[in-house]
């Protein structure tokens, strides 16, 4: 397949606001955020008004618009970082960007600035390779290609669905590694991206991502909640089992999934000790979660993502229910947030 040209006008950039005042944040990016459509979803637990420089064009989203629009019984399903997949149910558009909040744009090697959003829609408009692994990394990068021996048949490569960006300086570790390393830093710029094969999995990191809303929209979910659960990134694995939700759907409709670049500056935040106490909970269950992801194949019944996650959701409360409360919960938020995906699909 060639590659497909991606206008501006077809993005969306989601911003999850965990803190009132993005004032900062937003001047960092300026120059880069400004010639798209933001939107920006107010965590349901943030106390203030959001605070907004003049200059973009935005749309702003609160607890009373997620309560008017899904329901005071759902509203919950939105809090902390969760709160971005509001922006992913609400947008209109077949791309969408998300970037946290406690993050800048990242310099390369050379102390350019890196604009992310313009290396996210590169891997996007871009075949994917998961079929047969690229030695030299995304042969459709300036200045690679296949290496020898790679398959004619499989070089035109598939449709990426999925854009994941790397970060510097705090890492996206969990809880315990970054309790028992308090002062490792990310400060390796690898200049690389990367496929991820077919059938394997991966931690995906909601800290810089982007995807095709068309696609695979209705798989990047948020269903998977610890009893303890915090607000700050590594106190929740909703992401990581998002990752896998979304990489086993990629799989079996035949998309694929890059890795890499862009990388972006994530400043300091959490105490990892604090956060270990609440985060524990899910490191255990990712032994469990793990394999059974692995092992997940799809009937050629499921043609869609949403069908997809249907067949996902009736497996995990058949296999992984039993084993703990908080996969049967994870199973009917998965179905729930399906049929809400359409709800809200058929409105607009």
């Amino acid at each position: 397949m060639s590659q497909v040209s991606i206008r501006d006008d077809e993005v969306d950039i989601v911003i999850a606001a965990i803190e009132p005042d993005l004032t900062s944040f937003l001047e960092e990016w300026r120059a880069i955020f400004s010639r798209f459509h933001l939107i920006i979803i107010k965590d349901p637990d943030v106390k203030g008004e959001l605070k907004i420089p003049g200059g973009f064009n935005y749309d702003t989203y609160t607890k009373a618009d997620i309560q008017q629009i899904i329901g005071p019984s759902n509203a919950a399903t939105f809090s902390g970082y969760s709160c971005r997949y509001f922006g992913y149910l609400l947008s209109k558009k077949k791309y969408i960007i998300s970037i946290d909040d406690d993050c800048i744009p990242a310099k390369d090697t050379k102390g350019i600035q890196i604009d992310a959003i313009a290396q996210h829609i590169n891997n996007l408009s871009t075949p994917a390779t998961p079929f047969f692994f690229n030695t030299l990394y995304d042969p459709f990068c300036k200045g690679a290609d296949f290496v020898r021996g790679y398959p004619f048949s499989l070089r035109s490569g598939v449709s990426c669905a999925l854009s994941c960006g790397l970060w510097l300086n705090l890492a996206d570790l969990d809880a315990p590694t970054q309790a028992l390393k308090p002062e490792l830093r990310n400060t390796r710029y690898v200049d690389a991206v990367l496929t991820v094969p077919a059938r394997a999995m991966m931690p995906l990191s909601g800290i810089n991502i982007a995807f095709d809303r068309e696609l695979v929209g209705p798989a990047l979910l948020p269903s998977f909640k610890l009893a303890k659960e915090g607000k700050f990134r590594w106190e929740t694995v909703e992401d990581v089992w998002t990752g896998m939700c979304v990489k086993v759907v990629c799989d079996h409709l035949g998309y694929g999934v890059k890795t890499g670049l862009p990388y972006v500056w994530r400043k300091e935040r959490g105490d990892a000790i604090e956060s270990l106490k609440k985060e524990w909970e899910g490191v255990k269950l990712m032994e469990e979660v793990v394999p059974f992801f692995q092992s997940m194949k799809l009937t050629p019944a499921a043609k869609t993502a949403e069908d997809c996650v249907i067949e996902i959701a009736a497996a995990v409360k058949e296999q992984l229910g039993q084993i703990d409360t908080v996969f049967t919960r994870a199973a009917d938020s998965m179905v729930e947030w399906v049929q809400l995906w359409k709800t809200v699909k058929t409105r607009t």
